[in-house]
């Protein structure tokens, strides 16, 4: 977790307007690329959750619990029973012939006390997961609680599976608005690449109406300052980050949280070596910081491409707005004078590659952008170093 989160009031108040519905009509997608702090924004939402009275339940999703519905069902009971343990029933059972009262029962809302209701419910798994749900906020209203958040990170995870007649993304979305038809307070925050809404529309396409997509975006210039120069402040320590390491640092990072926050601790462990030492804090060692960046956050990606994507990757990291969108004919057009062109088919089958190598992903306008930011500058820096044969 930053020490200080700049930036990203705007988000903060829309998620405590979502907080504020008395029936839940939307659901929160935070979604944006890798390093703008989408999981470390979901965390600082919990607590704000937990103020109002509501209960924060949920996990990453990785892809396993995607594989079956049953498994997304056990996922869900799993991370509700969590924060409905310790929930005590008490019951009164009949009394047998030998006594005169009958005799209380106390059960915990545990895990195995939510399983073994999903198990005795008939019916298919949504009918059996829609009973839990609505059993556990019978007792949850009774205890004044405003709802229980269902917090999902990595959400992009999730997907149908047709041709195994498994349909865990349907699933999701359709239990969660079936619930809340009822007026249930039970509402999903997803966090996710861009990706993540696409598929939730195109799996139920009233995902459209359920949903409040906020869009992540880089920190500007001044957000990336106060990011960079308020945790030290806070703590008045002898030396810091001056105007000049903060320009640097934002030509470095773009405004991207994951990337200022690397490159500050980066800078700082250097600083604190120097001053150990007796000597000055050394100017920010920019090129030992990209290199270790490089192989820190680039280089895992990078090596999932084959020789002859990575002649595809340098074609867009040339264009003119390749750390933007781009099309296909883009390409097409800037390879035309390579040793090797690319036509439009090929371009097409390398991109979905690409995309389920996490390395691109198309938008719902039809057009492409990296999937993780400041990969262009990467790339050029790549083969720069190593040229590819023609």
């Amino acid at each position: 977790m930053p020490p200080y989160m700049a930036g990203r009031e705007q988000e903060t108040n829309e998620f405590r307007r979502l907080l504020g519905q008395s029936t839940v009509l939307e659901n929160l997608v935070l979604t944006g690329l890798r390093g703008l702090g989408k999981t470390v924004l979901l965390e600082t939402f919990k607590p704000l959750a937990i103020q109002e009275g509501w209960l924060w339940a949920g996990t990453d999703l990785s892809e396993s619990a995607s594989i079956s519905e049953e498994k997304l069902a056990i996922r869900l009971l799993t991370d509700l029973s969590i924060v409905t343990s310790p929930i005590v029933l008490t019951r009164t059972e009949s009394p047998r012939f030998f006594r005169q009262h009958g005799e209380e029962v106390h059960t915990n809302l545990d895990f195995p006390a939510l399983a073994q209701m999903y198990e005795r419910t008939p019916g298919l798994v949504a009918d059996k997961l829609k009973h839990v749900l609505e059993t556990v906020w019978q007792v949850l209203a009774t205890l004044h609680k405003k709802g229980v958040i269902f917090a999902y990170d990595e959400a992009q995870n999730l997907a149908d599976h047709a041709a195994k007649d498994q349909f865990p993304l349907s699933l999701l979305l359709d239990v969660f608005q079936s619930i809340q038809r009822k007026n249930i307070p039970f509402m999903l925050a997803l966090t996710g690449l861009p990706t993540l809404f696409p598929k939730l529309v195109e799996a139920r396409t009233f995902a459209e109406r359920m949903f409040r997509v906020v869009f992540l975006s880089p920190l500007s210039r001044e957000e990336a300052r106060a990011a960079i120069q308020t945790p030290i402040a806070s703590v008045r320590w002898p030396f810091g980050f001056s105007d000049e390491s903060v320009e640097i640092i934002w030509t470095m990072t773009r405004g991207y949280p994951y990337f200022v926050q690397y490159v500050c601790r980066e800078s700082f462990d250097v600083w604190v070596q120097n001053v150990a030492a007796g000597e000055r804090p050394s100017p920010i060692p920019v090129d030992s910081i990209i290199r270790k960046l490089d192989s820190d956050f680039f280089a895992g990606r990078w090596a999932r491409a084959t020789d002859r994507q990575r002649e595809l990757l340098g074609v867009i990291a040339r264009l003119e707005k390749g750390d933007g969108e781009f099309t296909v004919q883009e390409i097409v057009e800037e390879s035309a004078s390579a040793p090797r062109p690319f036509s439009s088919s090929h371009v097409n089958q390398m991109l979905a590659a690409l995309s389920d190598n996490g390395l691109v992903y198309k938008n719902r306008h039809g057009k492409y952008s990296f999937a993780v930011p400041l990969m262009g500058p990467f790339i050029l820096r790549q083969l720069a170093q190593a040229p590819l044969s023609s």
